[in-house]
C-alpha cells in the first residue's frame, strides 16, 4: 500500500468500523444486562470503537485536523476502561490507561486555551466548548482512576455505573460523529438535524436511564442477570 493510498483506506476503515460499533452498541445498551447477547455485542463494540479510533486518527493527521488527532485514543481509553471495570487485567494497564487519560486531558485544555486566546470559537465544524466538554469529563475520568490506583476494590452499583458511564459515553461520541457530524452522507429526506439527533444523543439518555435503574440493591439485581469477572 502506497502512503498516498493510507488516507481513503484509513477513511473505509474507520466508516466500517463506526458502522459495526453503533450497531453493536445499540444492541448491547438494550439487550439484558450480563446476558451473552450483552456481552458478546459489548466486545464486538469495544473493538470497532478502537480500530474506528485508530483510524479516525490517522486520517486526522492526513487532513491536518489538528483538534481531531487525539479522538482516536480518547475513544479507546473510555471502552477499555469499561471494559476493565468488569472484566479487571492488569494494574500496569491500568496505570497506562491513566497517564493517557490525564494526557489527553493537559493537552485538550491547553489547546482549547490556545483556540479561545486567538478568538476561535469553532475550530474544523467543532466548537470549542464542546471540546472543554470533552476534556472536562476526560479529566473527571482520570481523576475517578486514581481511586483505583490507591487500592480501591469496586463492587456492585459503583463497578457497573463505572462500565455504564463509560461505554455511554464512548458511544455517544460515536453517534454523534456518524449521526450528526456525517449528516450529510445520509439520503436528504433524513437530513434533518432534529431527527438525526434523535439516534445521536440516545447513548447519553440511555446512560442516565441505567445509572437511575441500579441506583438501589433490589434495580442492580434485576438489571445485571449474570456477573462476569
Amino acid at each position: 500500500m502506497s502512503w498516498n493510498s493510507l488516507e481513503p483506506a484509513s477513511l473505509a476503515v474507520h466508516i466500517a468500523a463506526g458502522s459495526v460499533a453503533v450497531l453493536a452498541g445499540y444492541i448491547a445498551i438494550f439487550a439484558a444486562k450480563g446476558a451473552a447477547l450483552h456481552r458478546r455485542s459489548g466486545m464486538v463494540f469495544v473493538y470497532a470503537m478502537i480500530v474506528m479510533g485508530m483510524a479516525a486518527t490517522v486520517v486526522a493527521i492526513f487532513r491536518d485536523l489538528e483538534n481531531l488527532v487525539l479522538s482516536g485514543p480518547l475513544v479507546a481509553y473510555f471502552v477499555i476502561t469499561a471494559l476493565t471495570a468488569v472484566r479487571p487485567i492488569d494494574r500496569r494497564l491500568d496505570i497506562g490507561l491513566f497517564l493517557i487519560a490525564l494526557t489527553l486531558a493537559i493537552l485538550g485544555y491547553f489547546r482549547a486555551g490556545n483556540e479561545l486566546a486567538h478568538g476561535r470559537y469553532v475550530v474544523n465544524g467543532v466548537p470549542v466548548a464542546m471540546s472543554l466538554l470533552m476534556t472536562s469529563v476526560t479529566m473527571v475520568a482520570a481523576v475517578s482512576d486514581v481511586r483505583l490506583l490507591r487500592g480501591a476494590v469496586l463492587v456492585g452499583r459503583s463497578r457497573i455505573a463505572r462500565h455504564l458511564w463509560r461505554m455511554c459515553w464512548a458511544f455517544w461520541i460515536a453517534t454523534g460523529s456518524f449521526f450528526l457530524g456525517q449528516m450529510d452522507e445520509f439520503p436528504v429526506w433524513l437530513q434533518k438535524p432534529a431527527l438525526m439527533a434523535i439516534p445521536a444523543v440516545a447513548p447519553l439518555v440511555l446512560m442516565f436511564y441505567w445509572l437511575w435503574r441500579i441506583r438501589g440493591r433490589r434495580g442492580l439485581s434485576r438489571l445485571v442477570v449474570t456477573t462476569t469477572t
